[in-house]
């Protein structure tokens, strides 16, 4: 038995696992005799337990002399504390980082790293956006993101033939397409570092034809306010609630200073918008979120703002891995994961009340029309939740890509070219 167990803890948690922990643990497969994949379980569970701030695995395990007994009962709890409603109020953070330290390369890359959006697929209604990496990993560490699967957190990779490489790209001039800067990394929290914004800038007036999307968390607008804006450039936060910004969002810019920064910008005729991605179920979620959505309706007018999107909580397994291997504490993945095209996220009953309450929050927006129309979307959501929640849907991914892109075009002051 001690063979099983110690190949079963192999590549697994156990070690991260307090040490009394792990002594509870091989003290009890030892006595009940678990299998393979049940000692693995009972690891990850206790993982979570902790990364959750819930009670331990000592705690909760059940007092039973029959192995299958205590296994059901121990997965029972579990999952009863895995899908109530998260609570935030007694929470702490654990190995947060109090700032960004991070390391730069500048080097030449292979290829150039425009392609399409990294979740499109015909089993979400996707916009087809087209992604561009101007850099490589983010600064900032929020629980949830997947960047961190991808790319080392600590070094920020710039390519040292970006400029020149986007010049020469050719793009079909009778065609408009909508490019976003913010997937592999934020757009804006490193400035012009290596140039990369005045290339950006260059490649937006060259190019008309294209919808330019810088999508941030921070507050560094410097570049934008101290230089003329090409109006095919749209500069969009992600938003969220003040407790997931305190608790999640580590290292980014307060709410506060991402309204403002999209205030600014705005007041000086750059075309703003709003993501909200993802929105996260907890104890007065809807109330807090329905705060941020009412400030917005009455700090920006309509004309100001070309869209706003909502999503929420999606998972692939190794980012589930890559935070249970973090020495952190998270509430992120306390949800109850059902299937979601291949991924994990919360059961459609909590979208709709999520998605419909957000959607109906900006009641004051959706009633424009023409050139202060707000473009409302829905991101990596599966095609019947538009209708669900919005009242509507469209048939296919080009159909919500030409709707998006003629509203884009519409806002700026723009012709659109199918």
């Amino acid at each position: 038995m001690i063979e099983k167990f110690e190949n079963a803890i192999r590549n697994s948690f156990f070690n991260q696992l307090p040490q009394s922990e792990r002594e509870f643990i091989k003290r009890k497969t030892l006595l009940l005799k678990f299998s393979h994949q049940e000692i693995k379980q009972i690891i990850e569970m206790a993982r979570d337990l902790e990364m959750w701030g819930e009670k331990n695995i000592v705690d909760v395990f059940p007092d039973h002399d029959q192995k299958k007994v205590v296994f059901s009962r121990l997965r029972a709890t579990y999952e009863d504390i895995r899908n109530k409603p998260n609570s935030y109020e007694n929470f702490t953070l654990k190995n947060i980082p109090k700032e960004q330290k991070f390391t730069f390369k500048t080097e030449k890359k292979d290829g150039f790293g425009l392609g399409l959006c990294p979740v499109a697929s015909e089993k979400t209604r996707c916009c087809n956006l087209m992604t561009l990496d101007a850099v490589e990993s983010c600064g900032f560490d929020c629980s949830y993101c997947s960047i961190q699967s991808f790319y080392n957190q600590n070094a920020i990779t710039f390519d040292s033939g970006f400029a020149e490489k986007l010049l020469n790209l050719q793009l079909d001039k009778n065609k408009t397409y909508h490019i976003g800067t913010g997937q592999a990394s934020d757009s804006l929290m490193f400035g012009n570092k290596e140039g990369v914004l005045d290339a950006l800038f260059e490649f937006a007036r060259q190019n008309p034809n294209v919808i330019l999307e810088f999508k941030t968390k921070s507050d560094n607008i410097k570049y934008l306010l101290n230089n003329e804006v090409p109006k095919n450039i749209i500069c969009t936060w992600s938003l969220n609630s003040p407790t997931i910004i305190e608790n999640e969002e580590h290292l980014t810019a307060s709410l506060d200073k991402r309204v403002n920064a999209a205030r600014a910008l705005a007041d000086k005729g750059v075309k703003v918008g709003f993501h909200f991605h993802p929105i996260v179920q907890y104890e007065g979620y809807l109330e807090e979120y329905g705060g941020v959505y009412e400030r917005l309706v009455r700090e920006f007018s309509p004309k100001e703002v070309a869209l706003v999107s909502f999503g929420t909580l999606t998972f692939i397994k190794p980012v589930i891995k890559q935070l249970r291997s973090r020495e952190f504490r998270t509430k992120i993945t306390q949800i109850e994961h059902t299937d979601a095209s291949g991924k994990t996220s919360y059961p459609d009953s909590v979208k709709v009340e999520m998605f419909k309450h957000a959607y109906e929050s900006f009641e004051a927006w959706r009633k424009e029309a023409g050139e202060d129309k707000v473009f409302f979307y829905l991101c990596m959501e599966e095609h019947q939740m538009w209708a669900k929640t919005f009242g509507y849907q469209y048939s296919t991914n080009n159909d919500f890509e030409r709707a998006m892109l003629g509203s884009y075009c519409n806002k700026v002051g723009l012709e659109y070219l199918i």
